[in-house]
């Protein structure tokens, strides 16, 4: 059953997904397209991923699911330094502080939930 609470990494997530929308259009106002399609596919995947959490058949269903997000959100952190150090490339330094925050967030919501 959904729980429709308040939920700060539900919020954070959704959050990150908007700006990671504004931050791949202005890498393809940039002509940086393939990049731009990697970090929209695996930034908003993470919010997609905590939030069919929510609806988790089981605690180990509701664990793998945030492991995806986690997974999502690596993924996102490599494309996102592969801007930072590639010289042509836009970088957005708050997109890589929010989303270390998320990390760290996944990783002790995961955490807590296997014990």
């Amino acid at each position: 059953m959904r729980n429709d609470k308040e939920n700060l990494i539900v919020n954070l997530t959704f959050d990150f997904a908007l700006e990671i929308i504004e931050f791949t259009e202005e890498l393809e106002s940039s002509r940086k397209f393939v990049i731009a399609n990697q970090i929209l596919k695996s930034g908003t995947s993470i919010g997609a991923n905590v939030r069919e959490a929510q609806n988790a058949e089981s605690k180990n269903d509701f664990i793998h699911k945030l492991k995806i997000a986690a997974k999502e959100a690596d993924e996102t952190e490599y494309f996102l330094q592969l801007c930072k150090f590639s010289k042509s490339y836009p970088f957005n330094e708050l997109l890589t502080d929010k989303l270390n925050s998320i990390i760290k967030i996944l990783s002790k919501i995961i955490s807590s939930s296997k014990s």
